[in-house]
């Protein structure tokens, strides 16, 4: 029997998608699969099989070593893994052990940049066939069906935005190498601040058209493409979907948009806030309702006239609202992130709801009459991980309904509000997840330490740094 089959790891949709899969690689002309797992920080690993191995395994899966998921964003790990439990006190990783990435079929691509190349991503598993404890997809799926037990499924759309630079140096000298190396020479594609103007657009519209192709191509909801209002900023607006259904999508999203701009000379980048003058920052907002199982049903969508929500859809909005400043980390993950939460400037900086007011963390869109009525959530980043993103709205929205709790009245003056102030740095916010002791049982207490110790590891580099701003500061003042 095949690892899937022993320990049934397969729905009987997924192994209708892998018969189909199976059937269709020579018509399609795939030579090689990339299996593609999303690490702790929503990045894709993986190995590329050629066509024939990756029939082999793929009820199989592939292994890989639990040392990727000791690492930090500079790729360098931080956990012991030769001490006892890999450092991680989770049995199965002393020494660098194996795990599995069992492909998702129903995920299956065929990448229209690379040539004859089809991606497929995979969840993480043990050897024994129990989830990794560290797998972010397995968490979201976790929260997915605690939600179903309501009678309600998940439906987000995405607002991502990002910078594409014109590639002038990848800056790959032999003294450029490191953890991380030196970051690539670029210029602008544009300057910025004409916020949608169709001349902005039309000058980059070579880059619009190479996006939207590819992204078209991979059968992602794609609804819009916008300049935005800083330099070389751009928008990508998406349709809702279920479930898994938007994080898989962002994933698949940053991924190929990074790699078909590097293959044209582009570089692009989801970093918050970029090193460039008169920046601003990018944000990732998320758009977010429930669905009945049974009707299909928007929950939000209120009946009395005058209402903006629904009860449960007040519930959940105060359930965000309660657990804002413990999820901030998991919202907005790096360090660079908290450089944009600055009142007066589109961003949030405390856990306050609005009728369609972009100060608000929280805007509340739609009413009486409206399917589309839907809580967008403006707290997040581009660079955050979308499992651990998404799964800590519908926790946090799923607490809301428990205990029927009320988000209060709207915040009209968000800036102004006594609301209380959302982290304003990775250290805080790392601080507010460790005190939630909801979230970090819905989460994993072991998964929390995990998530924390690596992130604090970054902290621990970046304060060892002399920053341009001390050098600036003190070198010849002192």
């Amino acid at each position: 029997m095949s690892f899937s089959e022993r320990f049934g790891l397969w729905t009987n949709d997924q192994e209708h998608a892998a018969r189909e899969l199976l059937g269709s690689l020579d018509a399609r002309g795939i030579e090689v699969v990339r299996f593609a797992f999303p690490d702790q920080h929503g990045v894709l690993r993986g190995k590329t099989l050629v066509v024939d191995e990756a029939r082999a395994v793929l009820r199989d899966g592939v292994n890989m070593t639990t040392t990727l998921l000791a690492k930090d964003t500079s790729h360098k790990t931080v956990f012991p893994v030769f001490s006892s439990g890999g450092g991680f006190d989770f049995p199965g990783m002393q020494g660098g052990a194996d795990f599995i990435i069992l492909p998702d079929p129903t995920t299956f691509r065929v990448l229209p940049w690379a040539e004859n190349t089809g991606w497929v991503l995979c969840d993480a598993y043990m050897p024994d066939g129990s989830a990794s404890p560290l797998a972010t997809r397995q968490i979201l799926r976790r929260a997915v069906d605690q939600l179903a037990g309501t009678g309600h499924e998940f439906l987000a759309g995405l607002e991502v935005e990002f910078h594409v630079f014109r590639l002038l140096d990848p800056r790959m000298g032999l003294n450029d190498s490191g953890q991380p190396g030196t970051p690539p020479s670029v210029e602008l594609l544009s300057h910025g601040h004409q916020y949608l103007t169709e001349l902005r657009y039309d000058a980059v519209d070579e880059v619009m058209t190479l996006l939207r192709r590819h992204i078209q191509a991979l059968d992602l909801p794609l609804r819009s493409l916008e300049i935005e209002f800083g330099p070389s900023q751009f928008e990508l607006t998406f349709g809702p979907t279920l479930g898994m259904a938007p994080a898989d999508a962002m994933v698949l999203l940053r991924s190929a948009i990074k790699q078909v701009c590097r293959r044209h000379g582009y570089h692009a980048t989801f970093m918050c806030r970029p090193r460039i003058p008169n920046v601003m920052s990018s944000g990732w907002h998320l758009h977010q309702s429930l669905r009945g199982v049974g009707d299909g049903r928007n929950a939000f969508m209120p009946s009395p006239s005058g209402q903006d929500l629904s009860p449960i859809g007040e519930q959940y909005l105060a359930g965000l609202l309660a657990h804002a400043c413990g999820a901030a980390a998991l919202a907005s993950p790096s360090i660079n992130g908290y450089r944009r939460y600055r009142p007066f400037s589109l961003a949030p900086d405390r856990a306050a709801w609005g009728r369609d007011n972009r100060g608000a963390m929280l805007r509340v869109l739609g009413g009486v009459g409206s399917p589309a009525t839907r809580i967008e959530n403006r707290v997040g980043e581009p660079t955050a991980n979308p499992y651990l993103y998404l799964a800590s709205q519908i926790f946090s929205g799923l607490d809301g309904i428990e205990r029927r709790l009320s988000p209060g009245p709207s915040a009209d003056a968000p800036y102004e509000t006594p609301a209380e102030k959302l982290p304003t740095s990775l250290a805080a916010a790392l601080q507010c997840l460790r005190a939630d002791t909801y979230l970090c049982e819905r989460l994993g207490q072991r998964f929390v330490d995990y998530y924390c110790h690596i992130k604090e590891a970054e902290i621990a580099r970046f304060q060892l740094e002399v920053s341009e701003w001390e050098h600036r500061e003190y070198f010849d003042m002192f």
